[in-house]
């Protein structure tokens, strides 16, 4: 079989990062796949590996603006598809076609379109709640149409399945994987009486600045601690968003003038960040919106204790391996935190915890198992249109 991989919408972040280390690994010969065709940018292509099995395609309409690659994605894709004679569709990034008769399997990345209240906090009016409007009406359309869904955990199967016209009876739960390098972590917990000002104990916090990320309720727990007299630092590391980067980077100016405790780095390289992990005492998670966040399972690899939001699907995900708050207290987000620098026992138990955890997320079980649901889904497609 020839297996079509839509890429077209994916272009930073975790797509890509899933894109890319789904296809490192992969063995799509023994699912039944001899060759694979991605279409993508060619930003995103270069991130790609080279196999003899797999060729990348950067067409016309997929570099040009969003219009434009939005109507190629609908009518131009499904032709191009049945010039090479393409056996199924995976579309990892949400949405499908509008021509084409191959069996069509996609899935489900994003929490945000199905969750009103969550895309509320850009704003009533936003150009932003209006788009996550509209990427719901695309993907809901594209899942109610698809033959096979995959989902990323059970929270979001539970959730998106409550806006689809029909539960899907082809579906699949499989997470992300976790790269190796995050594992290596080299530092080790030291007892509380061991930090001071000078030498804080340090908590890490990966993620984009935006509103249902949370980072200015950490920051304002960590100035609680801090008047408190706990030598602690928060070390935010993300690219700025929209109003909400401005207004944390005042509150961080007003909090801490003199960057104690406060730190804002802005965004780092994907390649180098596990080194923010290997030199942090403790990792905070407040986001209240997530399908399944890769920086809490690179936390979780790296053995570093974490606190973590109580919304989504965190639970499921760190189970007891974590301290759980509400996003939008920040007392609870202070006290999470107090807990951790002061129980040294506590620390090393969630840590190791969290490490074994973190092992059941493999790139190569992820891998193994998409193609093989693609291939199920291909197969059963095929013989129910032959009966």
């Amino acid at each position: 079989m020839h297996l079509a991989i839509d890429a077209s919408n994916i272009r930073h972040g975790g797509g890509v990062t899933h894109l890319s280390q789904l296809l490192s690994v992969a063995n799509p010969l023994g699912a039944g796949f001899s060759k694979v065709t991605v279409w993508s940018s060619a930003a995103t292509a270069s991130q790609l590996p080279n196999y003899p099995w797999l060729r990348i395609l950067s067409p016309r309409w997929v570099e040009a603006g969003i219009v434009k690659r939005m109507f190629g994605q609908k009518f131009l894709l499904g032709q191009e598809m049945k010039q090479l004679g393409c056996d199924c569709l995976f579309s990892p990034g949400g949405t499908l076609p509008l021509r084409t008769k191959v069996p069509l399997i996609t899935m489900s990345q994003n929490m945000l379109p199905f969750e009103p209240e969550e895309a509320k906090r850009f704003g009533r009016w936003s150009l932003m709640r209006f788009k996550m409007w509209l990427l719901r009406q695309f993907q809901m359309s594209s899942f109610n149409r698809a033959d096979g869904l995959i989902f990323l955990t059970e929270y979001a199967r539970a959730g998106v399945t409550n806006w689809l016209r029909q539960a899907k009876d082809l579906y699949a739960v499989i997470p992300h994987g976790v790269e190796s390098r995050f594992a290596a972590r080299s530092e080790i917990q030291s007892n509380s009486k061991n930090y001071s000002n000078q030498a804080p104990f340090t908590f890490l916090y990966v993620s984009l600045l935006m509103p249902y990320k949370h980072q200015i309720e950490v920051a304002k727990a960590a100035n609680v601690l801090r008047r408190s007299g706990y030598p602690i630092r928060v070390r935010f590391v993300g690219a700025n968003w929209g109003s909400y980067g401005q207004q944390f980077c005042e509150l961080l100016k007003n909090l801490d003038p003199k960057k104690e405790f406060l730190e804002w780095p802005g965004s780092l390289p994907f390649s180098s960040l596990h080194a923010e992990y290997n030199v942090s005492d403790a990792f905070i998670f407040a986001s209240s919106c997530e399908n399944l966040p890769n920086i809490l399972l690179e936390a979780m690899a790296a053995g570093l204790p974490i606190a973590c939001s109580n919304r989504g699907p965190m639970q499921e995900i760190l189970n007891d391996a974590g301290i759980y708050f509400d996003p939008l207290n920040v007392s609870e987000i202070a006290e999470a935190m107090r807990t951790l620098f002061d129980n040294f026992d506590l620390r090393l138990d969630l840590g190791a915890q969290a490490s074994m955890l973190s092992r059941t997320y493999s790139w190569q079980k992820c891998a193994e198992q998409t193609f093989q649901f693609i291939a199920e889904v291909a197969m059963k497609r095929t013989i129910y249109q032959a009966v």
